[in-house]
This record gives C-alpha cells, sequence and structure tokens, in this order.
C-alpha cells in the first residue's frame, strides 16, 4: 500500500526528518528516497572501508584492488596474502548472496521490509563487529575481520543496486568518479556543427555522484580518525543509525502480521 505523501508545509521540520527516516528504507520507492538512502549508506561504507584499512590493512570494498592483490602475490609467492585476499573477495560474494536470497524472500512474501530485512542484517554485524571486535584475541583475528567487513560491504552494495535498479553504487567509487568524468565532459563538450542535436550533462546526476564521493570520503575520514582514537567500537554510531532507518518497514510487516 502506498501512503500518500503529505506537503512538506503542512509539516513541522521534525516532522519532516521523520517521515523521510520513517519511508527511507521501505517498499515504495522514489529517487529522491533511493538518493537519501544511498547517501548514508556511502558515508558508513566510507567508515567502514576505513577502518577495515587501519586495523587490517585491506580496503574491504575495494574488489578491483583485492582481486589485482591476489594475482601480485600469486606470482610473487605471498600465499599468505593471495589466501586473504581470496577470503575477502569470497567474503564479499557471499554477502551479496545473503542480499538476494533475503530480498528475494521479502519480494515474494509482500513485506515492506524486503530492503530493510538486509539492512538490519548489515547493521547488526556492525554493531556486533564494533561492540566485540575488540574482544577478540585469537591470534589469527584479522580474517575474521576481513571475512566480516567485506560481507557487510557485498550486502550493502547489492542491496543498493537492487534499490536504484543498478544506477547507484555507495562502496564503487571507481564508477561513480568515472560517470563524474562523463558529465563532465559533456558540460564541457562545445559543439559546432549547425543542426546537431545539443550534448546536456545530466546536472542532477553531477550533484549526486559528487555528494556519494565527497560522504565516502567524509566517512574515511571519521573511520579513521574514530578507530585512531577508540577502536572498532567507533562503528557501533553507524550500526544504530541504520537500525533506527530499516527499522520502521519491519516494525509495519509485524503489525500488519499481527493484525491477520
Amino acid at each position: 500500500m502506498i501512503v500518500p505523501e503529505v506537503p512538506a508545509a503542512r509539516l513541522g521540520r521534525g516532522s519532516v526528518v521523520a517521515r523521510r527516516v520513517r519511508f527511507l528504507a521501505g517498499a515504495d520507492r522514489s529517487p529522491r528516497r533511493n538518493q537519501y538512502l544511498a547517501a548514508l549508506l556511502a558515508l558508513i561504507a566510507g567508515t567502514l572501508n576505513s577502518v577495515g584499512f587501519v586495523a587490517v590493512s585491506v580496503y574491504t570494498s575495494h574488489m578491483t584492488g583485492l582481486t589485482a592483490s591476489v594475482a601480485d602475490h600469486l606470482v610473487l609467492g605471498s600465499l599468505s596474502l593471495v589466501w586473504v585476499g581470496l577470503e575477502a573477495i569470497g567474503a564479499f560474494v557471499l554477502g551479496a548472496m545473503a542480499c538476494a536470497l533475503l530480498f528475494n524472500w521479502g519480494r515474494r512474501c509482500g513485506l515492506q521490509g524486503r530492503y530493510a530485512n538486509v539492512l538490519v542484517v548489515e547493521a547488526l554485524l556492525i554493531l556486533a563487529f564494533g561492540a566485540l571486535a575488540d574482544r577478540l584475541v585469537w591470534a589469527h583475528r584479522d580474517h575474521v575481520f576481513v571475512a566480516v567487513l567485506c560481507f557487510t560491504m557485498g550486502l550493502q552494495n547489492a542491496i543498493i543496486t537492487k534499490i536504484s535498479a543498478a544506477q547507484i553504487r555507495t562502496t564503487h567509487v571507481t564508477g561513480m568518479i568515472t560517470d563524474i568524468g562523463i558529465e563532465l565532459g559533456k558540460l564541457a563538450y562545445r559543439s559546432r556543427r549547425a543542426g546537431e542535436p545539443p550534448v546536456r550533462a545530466d546536472l542532477g546526476k553531477l550533484g549526486m555522484l559528487a555528494a556519494l564521493v565527497g560522504l565516502f570520503f567524509v566517512g574515511g575520514m571519521l573511520g579513521a580518525a574514530g578507530y585512531l582514537a577508540i577502536g572498532f567500537p567507533i562503528l557501533v554510531a553507524p550500526a544504530l543509525v541504520l537500525l533506527l532507518v530499516a527499522s520502521p518497514p519491519l516494525l509495519a510487516d509485524l503489525h500488519l502480521r499481527r493484525a491477520s
């Protein structure tokens, strides 16, 4: 069921924010909701990526670099680093698979929380990791850190891909910067042939991409600085924010189930 929008002028500022948070992860999507959710996820992805690098020297969202790293270290004979790279890639793939399973189950069941289910799993993983990672004293705990962070990144990249029909990524900065370059090229292009249709840049897309890259960058700074200051507990705050955003659709599903 689609809930009709209430004009912003009739709502207080706090009510507008509350309404946006309420429907941010719901089944009823719009380009604006997708952009707001992508902005939040880009910030969280940047944070997780930097925490992973500072903690274990692995960029856990950078599958291109990890794939190249596996090839390089295989040739160089650094088998321990090959296994780390394979573990990271495998965990990322498993995260994307888990997203597809959860999403398609929720879609077939007609759940409002078909997207939110995935975000809740991500939030709970980040929350548990942030609260407990510093207590893990196993000699090979770095492998656990890499696996959890890469699985989380796979979940997140897959769900925003589903939500936006593959139009938005929040962990794939290479693609976003490429698209920024394309739009800037369109903006700079001046046709000298009369009668040809003009080449127009999509300024809205350009602004959105620049904002996502900027938020990923800010998240990276927050993650690195936060980890150096307090360690893994820096991840508790973004996990709680993600839970707040994902909870309303799940609560709506529970309410409908009890009412039926």
